[in-house]
């Protein structure tokens, strides 16, 4: 597996590390983006509701105000539940009184009131201690106890109903004082840190799902890599194992011949045919490798063409009859009397059924037969080669397509195949959107079928 080789091992843990790294930076930004905004949208609500409350009392208290004189007695009355300043506070409203100021909530609340002058008038009783007794005119103002708990205050100006004329401008005269809302930050707070704990869990818990599973799609990407880093290792030592056999024979000839002594000229003729044969052979494997690595690579540059697949199959049977009857078998085709054109290259697709019938040829016996059929199904052209040969293995089916597999090795070799011919043929279809399947019995034979997206159908069965 992936993990036994250790080049994959170390590139599947640099990926699965680059990915946790990624994916936790992309966590990580967007917990802070989703924590900012959450704490931001929770402190515009509580703005909000404070300015909210402080227009309420705003709207209801400046009718009332007196506009000049002691404002204590009016203090008094419009606010029961408040404290003034140097009297004693009444710390046990009645219910009417505790909601005389428009606040239910008085453990969240706080009122303070100041004078023009900024002189502290009164306060609720549950203001925190201690808040100064001059005012601060900022509009916002946050600040902390001594227990640590927060509270943020917003001030607002009041005027006197009688200190301008109806539909005047207040703010064109002095103001009558300054009205402070404030509330604590404790519920606040509390969300921020459930926020803050959630993500201080969830990150570490996200994250490690992350890890195991950049693990696991760093194994699944590597996969494919991997399947082909062994196919590249297998056709290697299989293309080293083809190769050294010529080239020993090669070099074993040419060594014999240079030893010869001259008495033995004689024999140098039929070395050096020994010496062209494996020359043969090396350049056929070596044509073959090439045009198996074009085939995969799809670098072919020419376009397809329509190719009459009638025509390519008596000229091939044709060219090989001679083959066939050197080897006691008969050769025979079935075509259909209208013609059907596939689109692709025409030396490929010759190289493709060339395979096909040679094979058929070299693994049947003598006296057997060897019979190409072509014909149409569903707008798909059809080309099987059936064969009275050897047959494959059911459990060997599957493996014959790949490079430099033989069924019967030592007749493969005398017959002088490289053990590509399938692996091109099945390139070759792939390269032609085809498939190419095979069906066989041992010692009853095989049928290899190709089918193509074909261009016209014909209009008659087949023929003999």
């Amino acid at each position: 597996m992936i993990n036994s080789q250790k080049l994959f091992r170390r590139s599947r843990i640099r990926l699965a590390i680059w990915y946790a790294i990624a994916m936790g930076g992309i966590l990580g930004l967007s917990g802070l983006g989703m924590y900012r905004a959450l704490v931001q949208s929770n402190w515009v609500a509580l703005e909000r509701e404070i300015e909210s409350i402080a227009g309420t009392l705003h709207d209801s208290l400046e009718p009332m105000l007196p506009a000049s004189g002691d404002p204590t007695e009016v203090l008094q009355q419009i606010f029961p539940d408040l404290c003034l300043v140097g009297q004693p506070c009444n710390t046990s409203p009645t219910l009417i009184q505790r909601h005389t100021t428009g606040i239910s909530d008085r453990d969240i609340y706080y009122i303070r009131l100041f004078d023009h002058h900024g002189t502290l008038l009164a306060f609720s009783a549950n203001q925190p201690l201690p808040l100064p007794q001059t005012l601060d005119p900022a509009l916002w103002q946050t600040f902390q106890n001594d227990n640590g708990t927060r509270y943020h205050q917003f001030t607002t100006i009041l005027h006197s109903a009688d200190a301008h004329p109806p539909g005047d401008d207040s703010h064109a005269h002095p103001p009558w004082g300054y009205l402070q809302i404030g509330r604590t930050l404790a519920p606040f707070d509390a969300e921020v840190r459930r926020i803050q704990w959630i993500l201080a869990v969830g990150l570490p818990v996200a994250l490690g799902l992350v890890a195991a599973s950049g693990w696991w799609l760093s194994g699944l990407a590597m996969q494919p890599i991997y399947h082909s880093y062994q196919r590249q290792q297998r056709f290697t030592a299989d293309a080293a194992h083809e190769l050294r056999s010529p080239l020993a024979s090669l070099l074993a000839t040419v060594e014999a011949i240079l030893r010869l002594p001259p008495a033995q000229q004689q024999d140098i003729p039929p070395m050096l045919q020994t010496v062209e044969r494996q020359g043969r052979r090396l350049s056929h494997l070596i044509t073959d490798l090439l045009l198996l690595t074009s085939l995969e690579q799809n670098a072919s540059p020419k376009p397809f063409k329509p190719c009459c697949l009638n025509d390519l199959i008596a000229d091939l049977t044709e060219e090989l009859s001679e083959l066939a009857a050197a080897s006691d078998i008969h050769l025979a085709y079935h075509l259909p009397k209208s013609e059907i054109y596939v689109l692709g290259h025409e030396s490929q697709l010759y190289r493709l059924v060339s395979n096909l019938i040679a094979n058929a040829i070299q693994y049947s016996p003598p006296g057997g037969a060897v019979l190409v059929s072509l014909g149409t199904h569903d707008r798909t052209a059809v080309i099987t080669v059936k064969d009275t040969g050897i047959g494959i293995p059911s459990a060997e089916q599957d493996q014959i397509f790949e490079r430099f597999y033989r069924v019967d090795s030592d007749r493969s070799r005398k017959t002088g195949g490289t053990g590509l011919g399938l692996a091109i043929a099945k390139a070759i279809a792939h390269h032609h959107q085809g498939h190419l399947t095979v069906k066989s019995e041992v010692n009853q034979g095989s049928v290899f079928s190709i089918s193509f997206p074909c261009l016209s159908q014909p209009r008659v069965n087949l023929e003999s």
